[in-house]
C-alpha cells in the first residue's frame, strides 16, 4: 500500500501493532490530539497506514466525494465482516441501486407507524421497572430497540429468547470488530476463545437473518413493516437479491439497536446529571402524548442533537481513494485509505464554544452546520435511517421519561467505553416513578458531567 507523503505520524506507533495501544487505552482523547499536527495526521491501524482527517472542510471533501472516497480497503472489509455488503458498507458501484431500493422504507407514510411502534415498545419496556431501581441502562436501551427495530423490520416475528440472543450477538460483534480492526489479520485466523465467541456469534445472527428472508420470500403478505417495503422495492425492473435482503437487514437491525441504544443510554445519563434539563423533557413529553410521530425539533431533539455530539455513535470511520487526489494541500496516490472522526471535529474548540460541556441550549434557533456535525455522516452516503433514529428516539425518551425521573447513583464521572462505537456499557441510574416519593436510604446523588 503507497504511503502519504508529507504526513506527520502521530506519536506513540509500535512495530506491527501500529497505535493499538494508544487507541485501545483511550482512543478519544488519542483522536482528538491529532489536530496539533495539521489539517492531516498520519496514524497506523496494525500494520496499515491510514491518514486522518482533521480539519472540517477536509472532511467534508471526503465525504461529498464517494466516489473518488470509496468504501473498500482493509479496514471496511473487516466491518463487512459484522454487516455484510449492505448501504452502509457496500461500494460506490452498487450504492446507488442499495440506496434506490431501500429509500421507500423511509418515506414519510411509514413514520408514523414506526412512531406507534417505538411508544408502545417503550412503554411496555418502561412498565416493568419499579422505584429505586438500579438499571443496567445500556442493556435495557438494547432490549427496547431491539424489540421495536424487529417489529418494525419484520413484525417482531422472533420469539423473546432469540432477541436476546441476537442482543448478545450484536454487542460482541460491534465490541470485537474495533479489536479486529486493529490487529494484523493473522490475529483473527487464530483459535482463540476471542475469535470463536466473534465467530459464533456471526454465524447465529447470519442464520437468524437468512431464516427470516426464506420466511418471508415464502409469505408475500405485505405486513406493512420495513421488512415487506424492501421485498417490493423496484428499481428498473430488479429487486434485492437474497443476500442484499439479507445484508440490508442485518444493517438496519445492527444500527437500529446497537447505535440507537447507545444514544439512549448517553442521553438518560446526561439528562440524570443535569435534572433541570430532565424535567424540561418531561414536560415536553407530556404535552406531546399520544401524537405520532412526535415533534422533533424541540427540547428532547435538541438533547440527542446535543448527545449525538458529544458521543457520536460512528466515531470512526475510513474511505479508500480510486484515483491519485490532493487532499488538504497533499497529493496522495491511489489505495490511500483516509480515515474520518465526527467525535475529533465535533469537539473542537474553534468549532464549539466548550464543547466537552453538555449544552442543548446550543442549539436553540441554530441548525447544526454540515461541516462541524456529522454523526449520520454527509453526501450521498449520509445515514438513510437519520430521521428513523431521531424518532425512535425521541419517542422512546418520551415514553420513559413520563412515567419515570433517572438519578445517578455516583457524582463520579462516567467514563466511555470506545469500541467500534462510543458506548455507555456499564452505566447504571436509578428510576424513581414520577408520582412515588425517592426510596428510604437512597439520596440523590450530585449531578456530574461525563464530558
Amino acid at each position: 500500500m503507497p504511503r502519504p507523503p508529507s504526513i506527520p505520524l502521530a506519536p506513540g506507533a509500535l512495530p506491527v501493532l501500529g497505535h493499538a495501544v494508544p487507541l485501545l487505552r483511550d482512543a478519544l482523547a488519542f483522536t482528538s490530539s491529532l489536530p496539533a499536527l495539521g489539517p492531516l495526521a498520519r496514524i497506523r491501524l496494525g500494520p496499515f497506514s491510514v491518514v486522518m482527517a482533521c480539519d472540517p472542510d477536509v472532511t467534508r471533501q471526503v465525504l461529498l466525494d464517494d466516489r473518488t472516497y470509496d468504501k473498500e480497503g482493509p479496514v471496511i472489509e473487516r466491518i463487512r465482516e459484522v454487516a455484510g455488503n449492505g448501504l452502509s458498507t457496500c461500494p460506490h458501484s452498487s450504492h446507488r441501486r442499495q440506496r434506490r431500493l431501500c429509500q421507500p422504507s423511509f418515506q414519510n407514510d411509514r413514520f408514523p407507524g414506526y412512531a406507534e411502534v417505538f411508544a408502545a415498545t417503550a412503554e411496555a419496556s418502561s412498565s416493568a421497572w419499579h422505584t429505586g431501581q438500579h438499571l443496567d441502562v445500556t442493556r435495557e436501551m438494547m432490549t427496547l430497540t431491539a424489540r421495536a427495530t424487529m417489529e418494525t423490520i419484520f413484525s417482531g416475528e422472533l420469539p423473546a429468547d432469540v432477541v436476546d440472543r441476537s442482543i448478545d450477538d450484536t454487542t460482541t460483534l460491534v465490541r470485537g470488530v474495533f479489536r479486529r480492526m486493529l490487529t494484523p489479520p493473522l490475529l483473527s485466523r487464530l483459535p482463540i476463545p476471542f475469535n470463536r465467541r466473534f465467530d459464533e456469534a456471526r454465524a447465529r445472527l447470519l442464520d437468524v437473518v437468512a431464516t427470516i428472508v426464506a420466511n418471508r420470500r415464502a409469505d408475500p403478505t405485505d405486513h406493512g413493516d420495513l421488512m415487506s417495503s424492501l421485498l417490493g422495492a423496484v428499481d428498473d425492473g430488479a429487486t434485492l437479491t437474497d443476500a442484499e435482503l439479507a445484508d440490508q437487514v442485518l444493517t438496519f437491525f445492527i444500527g437500529g439497536t446497537e447505535t440507537a441504544a447507545n444514544t439512549l443510554a448517553w442521553a438518560l445519563h446526561l439528562l440524570a446529571t443535569h435534572p433541570d434539563v430532565q424535567e424540561q423533557v418531561t414536560a415536553e413529553a407530556r404535552a406531546a402524548d399520544g401524537v405520532r410521530p412526535p415533534p422533533l425539533d424541540g427540547v428532547t431533539g435538541r438533547v440527542l442533537t446535543e448527545t449525538l455530539r458529544l458521543f457520536p455513535p460512528a466515531w470512526l470511520f475510513t474511505r479508500t481513494l480510486t484515483a491519485d487526489t490532493e487532499l488538504g494541500g497533499v497529493e496522495l496516490p491511489r489505495g490511500t485509505v483516509v480515515a474520518v472522526s465526527p467525535y475529533l471535529i465535533q469537539h473542537r474548540g474553534d468549532l464549539y464554544r466548550d464543547p466537552d460541556r453538555f449544552d442543548p441550549g446550543r442549539w436553540v434557533g441554530r441548525a447544526p452546520d454540515r461541516s462541524a456535525y456529522l454523526p449520520f455522516g454527509a453526501g450521498a452516503r449520509k445515514c438513510i435511517g437519520d430521521r428513523f433514529a431521531m424518532t425512535e428516539m425521541v419517542t422512546a425518551l418520551h415514553a420513559v421519561l413520563r412515567r419515570w425521573r433517572v438519578e445517578p447513583l455516583s457524582p463520579e464521572p462516567f467514563r466511555p467505553a470506545v469500541e467500534a462505537t462510543i458506548t455507555a456499557r456499564g452505566l447504571t441510574l436509578r428510576v424513581v416513578a414520577r408520582d412515588a416519593a425517592p426510596a428510604v436510604g437512597e439520596p440523590s446523588a450530585g449531578a456530574g458531567c461525563p464530558a
